[in-house]
C-alpha cells in the first residue's frame, strides 16, 4: 500500500467513526474470517487479539511475540479491501520507544488503526491490574509520534479497562477512573476510547457524555442492540474474542458429539465449501 493510499484509506476509516451512527465490527483473527467479514459487509476488519494469539497457539495478555503477531496481522491486511484497524494488546513492548517500532510495523502492514490497552499483565499485574495513567500516556504518546512522523492518521483507539478488570471502588468511582484515564490518554494523542465491560445504558451514555472523543464498547450475549448504543451515542461497536469464542465452542461440540454420539448434527448450517473455497481462492 503506498503512503498515499495508506492515508486515504486511514482518513476514510477515521470518518466512520461518527456518534449515533456506529462503526460496527465484528473482529476476525486469521485470513478466513477476515475475508468472510469482510464479504458479510463490514466497512473494516479489526483484529481481536485473544482470537489471533489462540490461533498461533499462545494464550492471550501479552503472551504472543510481536514478530509473529505482526505476521499475522499483515497477512489480514493485505488480504482484505477495507481498512483494517489492528489490536495490539499493551504494544507489544516494554516501553515506549518500543510501542512506537511496532506501531511503525503496523503501519508498513498497511494498517490503519489500532487499539493499545492499558492493562498490565503477569507478576506487575498481580498487584496493579492497569499502568500508571502517566506511563500510559507516554505510550500512546510514543504511538502517536511514530504515525505522525509516517504522515498515516492512524485511529488509535485508547483501552481503558477498569471495568474489564474491576478497578474502583464502586460504579461512581470506576466511572470517575475511567474519565480520568480517558481525559489524559486523548491528550496524550489517543483519537477515541474503548471500555471494554461497560455495557449497562446508564454507564454508557455517563461515558459518552464524560468523554472528549468517540467512544467504542466491547458487546456480546446479553449487552443492548446496536440500535441501542447508537441512541446513546456510542461511535464503535466490537465484539472482541466473542466470534472466535463462539467458533471454538463449535469445534468443541461437534468434535464431542463425532466421538460421543457418532453423529454430525453440529455441522449443519456450516459454510458451503464451494462458497468459502472461492473467497479464500481470489
Amino acid at each position: 500500500m503506498t503512503n498515499q493510499h495508506q492515508h486515504a484509506t486511514a482518513t476514510a476509516f477515521r470518518a466512520l467513526h461518527t456518534p449515533g451512527t456506529p462503526l460496527v465490527l465484528p473482529n476476525a483473527w486469521d485470513i478466513a474470517s477476515a475475508r468472510v467479514v469482510e464479504a458479510a459487509g463490514a466497512a473494516a476488519v479489526a483484529t481481536t487479539s485473544a482470537g489471533l494469539a489462540w490461533a498461533l497457539g499462545a494464550a492471550d495478555g501479552d503472551r504472543l511475540p510481536r514478530d509473529r503477531a505482526l505476521a499475522a496481522v499483515a497477512g489480514i491486511a493485505a488480504a482484505v479491501h477495507v481498512p483494517v484497524t489492528a489490536d495490539i494488546e499493551s504494544g507489544y513492548a516494554q516501553d515506549a520507544a518500543g510501542v512506537a517500532d511496532t506501531v511503525r510495523a503496523v503501519l508498513a502492514a498497511g494498517v490503519v488503526g489500532v487499539n493499545i490497552e492499558d492493562a498490565l499483565y503477569g507478576a506487575d499485574g498481580a498487584d496493579r491490574p492497569l499502568r500508571a495513567v502517566a506511563e500510559q500516556a507516554e505510550r500512546i504518546a510514543a504511538a502517536r509520534g511514530a504515525a505522525d512522523a509516517a504522515g498515516v492518521p492512524l485511529f488509535l483507539n485508547a483501552r481503558v479497562d477498569t471495568y474489564l478488570r474491576g478497578v474502583g471502588e464502586g460504579p461512581d468511582a470506576r466511572l470517575a477512573l475511567t474519565l480520568e484515564r480517558a481525559a489524559a490518554f486523548l491528550v496524550a494523542g489517543a483519537d477515541g476510547v474503548f471500555v471494554p465491560g461497560a455495557v449497562d445504558p446508564a454507564t454508557v451514555k455517563a461515558l459518552v457524555e464524560g468523554v472528549d472523543g468517540p467512544v467504542n464498547v466491547m458487546v456480546g450475549p446479553g449487552a443492548p442492540p446496536v440500535a441501542e448504543l447508537a441512541g446513546l451515542g456510542v461511535a464503535r461497536v466490537s465484539v472482541g474474542s466473542g466470534i472466535a469464542q463462539a467458533a471454538h465452542a463449535l469445534v468443541r461440540g461437534a468434535a464431542r458429539e463425532l466421538l460421543a454420539e457418532g453423529t454430525y448434527g453440529t455441522l449443519a448450517g456450516g459454510l458451503d465449501y464451494g462458497e468459502l473455497n472461492e473467497l479464500l481462492g481470489r
